[in-house]
C-alpha cells in the first residue's frame, strides 16, 4: 500500500485527491444523490474496489473505459477509478441511439463499459467491450456493478497513476470526434479549486449531465480537487434546484443560460421564498447569455455570477460579476492578452471592434488532438491558435464580446445578422417563453430572418402576437436584423443540456421550403 502523499498536490498527481480527503476529512459527505449518499471515506473505498475489479479483469494503464449513465454516485466512482489507475475515460451521452453510442464506444477503443441498467436499448452498443458492468437494473450477460465491487478489497493500490479523459465533440456535422490531451499532473486543477473557493464546507449542485465537458470538469472534477460535496441532479428542474440549494446549503453551481431564463420565469413569490443566501458562485458558459437575463439574475442573487468562455478543446476567458457589470455582455479579458485574438479565417488579427472568428491560443503542454483524425487536428489550428467556430470582437480595453456561432450566422441581402442578438430581444417580451432565430431560404434576399417562439405559460399564439413581437424587435434593433416572420411552436428542439438545437431547427425549416 502506498504511503499517504504529503500534500494535496502530490495526491492530485497520482489521481488520488479523494484518498487525500478520505484521510483528512473521512466523514465529510462526498456525493449526495437520490440513489446513494457517500462520505469521502466510503467513496474512496468503493473506488479502490472498482479499480481492483477492473484490473482483475485485465484492464491496464492507458486502456479505455466508457461510461453510459445519468448522474449518479457510480458515475463519480468510475471517473475516480480511471483517474487513479491511469485509464482513459470517455463519457457517452445516454440520450444517443444505439448506433451513435456504438460508434463512440468503438472509436475510443473502450475495453470496459459501465452502463446504467435501465438503458437496455443501448446495451448492444457495448458489443466490442470485454468488461461490462450494469448499475442497478440487471442487463443480460453483464456483471452487476455492486456485486463486482463487493467481492474486492477496499485497500489502495500500490502503483497509482493519474488517468486521462477523452471527450467527444457534439458532432453537429458528421461523426463526433474524440478530443485527446496529454496526461497532466493535476496541480492546475488544485489551484483552480482553491481559486474557486472550494474550502471546507463547500457544496456544489451538479445541474447538468456529467457526460458534457463543463459539468464534468467544473461541476465534478474541480470541486473534488477542493474536497467539496457534490449534490447530483439526474434531471434539472428550476423549482427543484432552488429546493436543493436551500436544503443542502449549496455554495457553488454551474448552469447554462436557458436555466437562468427558467429560474427567472418562476413566480415571484416562489423566488422570494427561496433561500439562496449560501451561494458564492454561479458559473455559466456554453452559450451566449442575453444581457437583460444576466442583469435580472444578478439583481436577484447578488454579485455571484461568473462567466467563462471555452469548450471541450480548451478554455479562453473568465469574467467576475463586478467586471461584467462594468462591461455588460463581455465574456472576459484574455490573460495574457494574446491568449485570444479576433481574426479572419487565417487568424490574422482584425481591427479593434471588428467582428471576426475568435481564435484561442493552445498551451503546448495541453495541446489537443482529434482522436484518429490528423487532418481534422491540423485543420483546427492556425499556428498556435484554434477556433471553436464562434464570432466576436475585442473592445478598446481588450474585453471579448461574442456575437454568435459562425454556423448560426444569417446572411440576408449580403449583410451578416447574428441570431443571438435577436433572441435576446425576443426574450425581453413577457409573452415569450423561449425563442430561436434562424435564417430560412429566400429567393430575393438569400436568407430571411425567422423567429421560432415558445410562448410563456398562459399565452395563446396569434397573428396579432406575431406582429407585436416583430414591432418589439424593431424598437430595439435595426430593421434589417428583425424577424420578417414569427412561427409559434409547442416546444423548441433541445439538446439534453437544455440549449436549443438550432441546427435541427434550421434543417427542419429548410426542408419545408424545398
Amino acid at each position: 500500500m502506498p504511503s499517504a502523499p504529503d500534500t494535496l498536490e502530490a495526491a492530485a498527481a497520482q489521481g488520488r485527491v479523494i484518498s487525500w480527503f478520505a484521510a483528512t476529512a473521512p466523514e465529510r459527505p462526498a456525493v449526495v444523490s437520490d440513489r446513494r449518499t457517500l462520505t469521502y471515506a466510503e467513496l474512496d473505498g468503493r473506488v479502490n474496489q472498482l479499480v481492483h475489479h477492473l484490473r482483475a479483469q485485465g484492464l491496464t494503464v492507458d486502456d479505455a473505459i466508457a461510461i453510459v449513465s445519468p448522474n449518479c454516485a457510480e458515475w463519480v466512482e468510475t471517473y475516480a477509478a480511471a483517474q487513479r489507475a491511469g485509464w482513459r475515460i470517455t463519457p457517452v451521452n445516454w440520450h444517443l441511439g444505439a448506433d451513435e453510442a456504438r460508434y463512440i464506444i468503438e472509436d475510443c477503443a473502450a475495453k470496459a463499459v459501465v452502463m446504467d441498467g435501465a438503458l437496455t436499448e443501448l446495451a448492444s452498443a457495448a458489443a466490442t467491450a470485454t468488461i461490462k458492468l450494469a448499475i442497478g437494473t440487471p442487463i443480460a450477460g453483464w456483471d452487476d456493478y455492486d456485486a463486482a465491487l463487493a467481492a474486492q478489497p477496499e485497500d489502495a493500490i500500490d502503483d497509482p497513476i493519474r488517468g486521462t479523459i477523452m471527450l467527444y465533440t457534439s458532432g453537429t456535422t458528421g461523426r463526433p470526434k474524440g478530443v485527446s490531451r496529454p496526461r497532466t499532473d493535476g496541480v492546475g486543477t488544485v489551484t483552480e479549486a482553491q481559486f474557486s473557493g472550494y474550502l471546507p464546507g463547500a457544496v456544489h449542485l451538479v445541474t447538468g449531465p456529467l457526460y458534457h465537458t463543463a459539468p464534468l470538469m467544473l461541476s465534478m472534477n474541480t470541486p473534488l480537487h477542493g474536497g467539496a460535496t457534490l449534490v447530483l441532479m439526474e434531471q434539472w428542474d428550476a423549482a427543484e434546484s432552488l429546493r436543493l440549494i436551500a436544503a443542502h446549503r449549496v455554495t457553488h453551481t454551474h448552469m447554462v443560460p436557458t436555466m437562468f431564463h427558467r429560474l427567472l420565469a418562476l413566480p415571484d413569490d416562489v423566488r422570494a421564498a427561496s433561500d439562496t443566501s449560501t451561494l458564492l458562485a454561479v458559473i455559466h458558459g456554453a452559450a451566449p447569455c442575453p444581457v437583460h437575463v444576466k442583469q435580472r439574475l444578478l439583481e436577484w442573487l447578488g454579485p455571484v455570477v461568473w462567466e467563462y468562455y471555452g469548450a471541450t478543446e480548451g478554455a479562453a476567458t473568465l469574467v467576475d460579476p463586478k467586471t461584467w457589470l462594468r462591461k455588460p455582455g463581455t465574456v472576459g479579458k484574455p490573460d495574457p492578452i494574446d491568449h485570444v485574438i479576433v481574426g479572419d479565417d487565417d487568424a490574422v488579427p482584425l481591427p479593434t471592434g471588428t467582428p471576426g472568428s475568435v481564435w484561442i491560443k493552445s498551451n503546448p503542454a495541453e495541446r489537443f488532438v482529434y482522436h484518429g483524425d490528423d487532418a481534422k487536428t491540423a485543420g483546427a489550428y492556425r499556428g498556435e491558435y484554434f477556433t471553436l467556430g464562434d464570432v466576436g470582437y475585442l473592445d478598446a480595453d481588450g474585453y471579448l464580446f461574442l456575437t454568435d456561432r459562425s454556423a448560426h450566422l444569417i446572411v440576408s441581402g449580403g449583410v451578416n445578422i447574428y441570431p443571438a442578438e435577436v433572441d435576446a430581444a425576443l426574450l425581453e417580451h413577457p409573452a415569450v417563453g423561449d425563442a430561436a432565430t434562424i435564417g430560412v431560404p429566400d429567393d430575393e434576399w438569400g436568407e430571411s430572418v425567422l423567429a421560432v417562439v415558445e410562448v410563456a405559460a398562459g399565452i395563446e399564439p396569434s397573428d396579432a402576437l406575431a406582429a407585436e413581437l416583430i414591432d418589439h424587435c424593431r424598437a430595439r434593433l435595426a430593421n434589417f436584423k428583425c424577424p420578417r416572420a414569427v412561427d409559434f411552436v409547442v416546444q423548441l428542439p433541445r439538446q439534453d443540456n437544455g440549449k436549443v438545437a438550432k441546427h435541427k431547427l434550421r434543417d427542419e425549416y429548410r426542408d419545408r421550403v424545398r
